[in-house]
């Protein structure tokens, strides 16, 4: 086995596969192809699904990156900010295909907590979109979102977007800026269903507040599942 695996044998297995992959391709050259998942499988008698959740989070990170129909490689450095990305747009980034179910999508009016969050009165009328979100087919994650219907005439009746970001740029209104917050939950039981795991499993919850200029476009609550999704944000000080 690796020394990675051996000086802390407590640590997840996702993270220390993470890990091990970190310390073998930090000193190749941009281009340079990493081990395969099928490799990192046999090496460490894991799932792939471990494997593939430790490749995804140094994707993410920019350590790596990859390439459809050839594999994943050592990433070109970058110096980009973080951008508000939609749910698609992030899971092409990852390699993965981004499937939506709609679960919800109604007309209704707005209680106090929806109201305040969208910088409208309470009553006014709002978009309920509730999606359970697929990567490969599989699970991600449940968003519940609410839009401003005044900013979105028809929006219902138009047939509902595979990516709402997509929709809200094709009004003018694609978010500039967002407000986020994450914490660490466990799945309730009506989401556990849905997400395909044992109710208490571990989950992250992702709430976002969402602006084009000044005007509050979209609200919303996400609970990802804690197996499949890791986290990844950019910080760094200009000079």
């Amino acid at each position: 086995m690796t020394e990675v695996l051996i000086k802390d044998g407590r640590a997840l297995k996702h993270v220390q596969v993470r890990e091990y992959v970190r310390s073998l391709v930090s000193g190749m050259s941009p281009g340079s192809p990493a081990p395969s998942e099928r490799e990192l499988v046999a090496q460490f008698g894991v799932a792939r699904m471990t494997v593939r959740q430790a490749m995804d989070a140094l994707v993410v990170e920019g350590l790596l990156e990859r390439i459809p129909g050839k594999g994943t490689f050592v990433a070109r450095p970058r110096r980009t900010a973080s951008t508000i990305t939609s749910y698609t747009e992030e899971m092409a980034r990852r390699g993965l295909l981004a499937e939506s179910t709609t679960l919800l999508a109604r007309r209704e009016q707005a209680g106090p907590g929806v109201a305040r969050a969208l910088n409208i009165t309470e009553g006014d009328p709002v978009i309920h979109w509730k999606r359970l979100r697929r990567a490969d087919g599989a699970p991600m994650c449940i968003e519940d979102a609410y839009l401003n219907e005044v900013l979105l005439p028809g929006f219902l009746q138009s047939g509902m977007p595979t990516s709402l970001y997509d929709a809200l740029e094709q009004r003018g209104l694609r978010p500039t800026w967002a407000e986020d917050s994450i914490n660490a939950d466990v799945c309730h039981n009506d989401e556990a269903t849905h997400l395909e795991v044992e109710a208490g499993a571990a989950v992250l919850r992702h709430s976002r507040r969402a602006l084009h200029g000044e005007k509050v476009v979209e609200v919303s609550r996400s609970v990802f599942r804690a197996d499949r999704y890791t986290l990844w944000v950019q910080i760094g000080h200009d000079f």
